[in-house]
């Protein structure tokens, strides 16, 4: 693969992986001298790997000494660190009295904010004290309908300082998709805001928000967090305060953090829900952080006094991994809005603002940049940035060149890959590696990731199913309840027993690179060959004239044909020229079994709330088959495009 960018001898040098390297090489008795190496050793010496990433990233505890894994022979039911204590939120306050940025956010082009640490801790002291006054404690919920303010990252901060567990929508649900979910895990207090911005456009949520109170027999408390309004009368609402008048009467104060298990629960994250309803999995406080401090310090080689953005919001586990920076001594730069509006570069202005040196999104937002043709290197000064990280879905190739040509030449592009299940990376960089055009760097360090034929046999350089053969932290507790654990074991260890298999199709390369050709659920097999959706997306969305495609496999005459819809730029029509010219791609790009029996152009695709395309509802609605959960989608009425077209019969 073509290498685009190098990283200098002084940058790996001075990187915390080298340094990581030679610390665990000491206590080991090892050389370690290269990220390869380092990924060996993570998996020969395992429990000398994860209790190093304790001590190198300091994460206060107690009762270390103890063995690092109980039952490690099962999966699931290991348990790392199971005589240790902690506090998650203790962890990611650890500058009291700072004055310096701990959090900045941007409401689109409206709303400029910013909190010190100092201001960020007593927050979060007020509201934690009235919190546990109210009746909060371990193992409570609470819920969050916000948008990516810098309440949400209070409001987390303060409920698991007292062990309660966090959970969280983003505001652009609607009330079904809030009810599938908090109902499910029954919330002691909601806070919600009046309000979210996108494109320039408020939307209140008071009609939404009185719906899903009434939804919510458990809630006791309801805070209204101002923002975009109109402001909501608390008075008129069940239960309900403003935020300020609620911590009114209190004083900051030190915080008495809860000293909890390692595995005490933390978050209760959801699947996307459009094959049912959404499966509520719960993650625990000391895996999360640890997995969380290990990918932020060795893979993004982030440090105390880095300025970390990622795109996303509430309802998206990037949000939690996001929030862990905390933990690094680094400052989270939210937004909250459209990232083309005012104009397409908001984005890199924000960047040049705030000197941000981590700057993290999703494929489909680098390759609409590249469709609109922007040009941010053009612009702006990026001086500070050192890493652009990409997630959500398969970064194309063509996605790679447009960064190191339109954004800028010197600077590390990390295609990532993991998801809600573990809320991290099952892949994702090397800080000391050369990136190559279209290629995932590296598997992740301490993680047994390996690429399984249906038989169960390892395959390097052939596309195959996902897997991790060995516990890691951040596996999940269960899934909400799930009392005897079967949901939790049926979804990752019965293709594989004693195996997480993820659900991706993927092809691990000689050299340790990865590439991934989509969901493996969603995968092609027309002839009995089976085809990664990606491969198709990858090739199709050069063409200028396609904003971007879904590819599904149509049950027809007894084998499978591929049927390709696309979203053609406006003014764009689908015609046999453009059809051919797509199919003719397809087949000298990736073969003629990739080439699709019908192109259909259509004006939308659906969507989950997250961004990602939906090739399962599609597939579902082209037989026939009823979509289990439409509310999951961010956008189903664009599935009534895809309904009953006379070509698919043809």
């Amino acid at each position: 693969m073509t290498v685009l960018w190098r990283p200098d001898p002084e940058r790996v040098r001075s990187s915390l992986a080298t340094a990581f390297m030679a610390r665990l090489g000491r206590r080991l008795g090892l050389r370690v001298r290269s990220f390869a190496q380092l990924y060996d050793v993570s998996l020969r010496h395992n429990e000398a790997f994860w209790r190093e990433v304790r001590d190198v990233t300091a994460i206060a505890g107690r009762g270390w000494d103890a063995p690092v894994l109980a039952d490690g022979d099962r999966m699931p039911g290991a348990r790392f660190f199971p005589a240790a204590e902690l506090n998650f939120a203790r962890n990611l306050l650890r500058r009291r009295d700072d004055p310096g940025d701990a959090v900045v956010f941007w409401g689109e082009e409206r709303w400029r904010r910013r909190l010190s640490w100092a201001e960020l801790y007593d927050r979060t002291s007020v509201l934690a004290q009235a919190l546990r006054d109210a009746g909060v404690g371990p193992g409570d919920r609470v819920a969050g309908y916000l948008p990516n303010l810098p309440e949400a990252v209070i409001a987390m901060l303060a409920s698991t300082s007292l062990g309660a567990i966090w959970t969280s929508c983003s505001p652009d649900f609607g009330v079904r998709g809030v009810l599938d979910r908090f109902g499910q895990v029954r919330p002691k207090v909601l806070l919600a805001a009046d309000g979210y911005v996108y494109g320039g456009k408020v939307f209140a949520l008071e009609d939404k928000l009185r719906r899903v109170v009434a939804g919510l027999p458990s809630l006791e408390r309801v805070l209204l967090v101002p923002y975009a309004g109109p402001p909501i009368d608390a008075a008129a609402l069940p239960k309900a305060r403003l935020l300020d008048d609620f911590v009114a009467a209190y004083d900051p104060a030190p915080i008495d953090f809860a000293s909890l298990p390692f595995n005490h629960p933390l978050y209760v994250l959801y699947s996307s829900g459009t094959t049912g309803a959404p499966k509520c999995i719960v993650h625990g406080a000391g895996g999360t952080l640890l997995e969380h401090l290990k990918e932020l310090a060795l893979h993004c080689d982030v440090r105390p006094g880095d300025r970390v953005f990622y795109f996303t919001t509430c309802g998206w586990m990037m949000w939690n991994w996001l929030v862990s920076a905390l933990a690094r001594e680094a400052t989270l730069l939210l937004y909250d809005g459209n990232p083309f509006h005012p104009h397409p570069e908001i984005l890199f202005d924000y960047a040049e603002a705030e000197g941000m040196t981590l700057f993290g999104t999703s494929a489909k937002y680098l390759d609409a940049l590249r469709k609109r043709g922007a040009h941010p290197a053009a612009g702006h000064a990026l001086p500070a940035l050192r890493l652009i990280t990409s997630t959500g879905s398969p970064l194309a190739p063509e996605s790679f060149d447009y960064v190191y040509e339109r954004v800028k030449g010197d600077v590390q592009l990390a295609s990532i890959s993991g998801g809600t299940d573990i809320v991290g990376c099952f892949m994702l960089g090397d800080p000391t590696a050369p990136v190559r055009r279209g290629e995932i760097q590296c598997r992740s360090l301490g993680l047994a990731v390996e690429v399984y034929d249906p038989a169960g046999r390892p395959l390097v350089g052939e596309p195959g199913e996902l897997v991790c053969t060995r516990p890691f932290p951040s596996m999940p507790l269960g899934f909400w309840g799930d009392e005897d654990g079967s949901r939790y074991r049926a979804a990752y260890f019965e293709r594989f027993p004693g195996v997480w298999t993820h659900g991706d199709w993927v092809e691990l390369r000689p050299g340790g690179g990865l590439v991934i050709y989509g969901r493996s659920d969603a995968t092609l097999n027309p002839g009995g060959v089976r085809i990664g959706t990606a491969e198709i997306y990858r090739v199709v969305e050069q063409l200028d004239e396609v904003v971007e495609c879904l590819a599904i496999g149509q049950e027809w005459q007894g084998d499978q044909r591929i049927v390709l819809f696309v979203v053609l730029r406006p003014g764009v029509t689908l015609d046999e020229r453009l059809a051919t010219a797509i199919r003719q791609r397809i087949r000298k790009e990736c073969s003629p079994r990739h080439v699709p029996a019908k192109v259909l152009q259509v004006a939308d695709l659906p969507r989950t709330r997250s961004g990602k395309l939906s090739e399962l509802a599609v597939r579902d609605v082209v037989h026939g088959r009823p979509v289990k959960n439409r509310e999951a989608l961010a956008n189903p009425e664009a599935l009534e495009l895809v309904a009953g077209r006379p070509e698919l019969a043809e």
